[in-house]
């Protein structure tokens, strides 16, 4: 295996994630590309970011993915190949890709992957698919072919995968199209209606990670720079505790009422187990402080918090792909559609 070029995928829909087996490395990037008129792509990834919301009307800067799946076909080619280089300057002449899938991804969504994967360096690549949920627990350490029933629930940065794992495969699961960003974006909404200051979402994520506690006692606050709303000028506006945990209030809310709602629809004895052992709780926005027992009181569940947080579906792609005894986990568009 250490001869072929091989490589595990995260696409994500904030950060890419890419395990090369070669070198035994991960690569953590901004799911981002930078673009001039149209045409001309000025950076990828991180250095892509540094530039967001900072850039002229003529370049744009987005993401190529929406809700944890892909948006722009060509624009997620260029990111991947690009990236690809970046952790081995060769990609390989017949490389294999694992790339981690939401479960409830289309048959066509799911050839898009091939799409990608099928031009430049990799058009003749191998192509397996991971259920993003199987790759999440295999990180985690559930014993999937045991179990008789585990919850995941994946907070990312702009969606929310919940999935319950029974009868040694995924037996129900859904998309949630909220996430980070989403919280982000909740607070920029906050700070502008209470301190009449325009802020961006890069800072928004910053006040996010830096402030918020769900914890009564916790009282800390930050020196923002912004646009005052009115007079259209620079000004600094003082950001608290209590007012970024207001901001995200209702999105942690809706997503704790989904569990619930996704609770109610499992058959009676797979829920048991669940409430029993837990509900396990991975993504990168989970590690907002105190979020798990805050989920926890909210859903009257208790919650595992995941240690590896937004690299636990990579971790779960790098041990499928490093153990043979686990290849039976992935699968290709063709051979799903012959079993379904």
């Amino acid at each position: 295996m250490l001869l072929q070029d091989i490589y595990g995928i995260d696409l994500g829909s904030s950060t890419v994630k890419i395990y090369s087996v070669k070198k035994d490395e991960i690569l953590i990037e901004k799911n981002m590309i930078a673009i001039r008129n149209g045409e001309d792509v000025l950076a990828v990834g991180n250095d892509a970011y540094e530039m967001y919301e900072k850039t002229p009307h003529n370049i744009q800067v987005t993401p190529t993915m929406s809700y944890g799946m892909i948006a722009n076909i060509m624009n997620v080619e260029i990111v991947l190949h690009m990236l690809l280089r970046k952790i081995n300057r060769r990609i390989g002449r017949k490389p294999i890709l694992y790339f981690a899938v939401p479960t409830d991804t289309s048959e066509i969504e799911k050839r898009v992957y091939y799409t990608i994967a099928g031009s430049g360096d990799l058009r003749k690549s191998k192509v397996f698919l991971v259920e993003k949920p199987i790759a999440d627990a295999v990180a985690l350490g559930i014993p999937i072919m045991k179990t008789k029933g585990s919850m995941l629930v994946n907070i990312g940065g702009e969606s929310t995968e919940i999935s319950v794992i029974a009868d040694q495969r995924v037996i129900i699961s859904k998309v949630l199209k909220l996430g980070g960003n989403h919280l982000d974006a909740a607070i920029c909404n906050t700070v502008r209606k209470h301190t009449n200051t325009y802020i961006g979402y890069r800072t928004g994520s910053r006040l996010k990670n830096a402030l918020v506690y769900f914890n009564q006692g916790t009282k800390e606050a930050r020196k923002v720079v912004g646009i005052d709303s009115i007079s259209g000028l620079p000004r600094t506006a003082i950001v608290t505790t209590a007012m970024v945990n207001r901001a995200i209030a209702d999105p942690v809310n809706r997503i704790a009422e989904e569990i619930q709602i996704f609770l109610e629809r499992i058959p009676p004895q797979i829920r048991s187990v669940i409430l029993q052992q837990g509900i396990y709780l991975t993504g990168g926005t989970t590690k907002i402080a105190n979020l798990d027992q805050y989920l926890s009181e909210q859903v009257g569940c208790k919650i595992q918090h995941s240690s590896v947080c937004e690299l636990s579906t990579i971790y779960g792609l790098k041990e499928i792909i490093n153990h043979k005894s686990l290849h039976h986990w992935t699968f290709t568009a063709k051979s799903r559609a012959r079993k379904g």
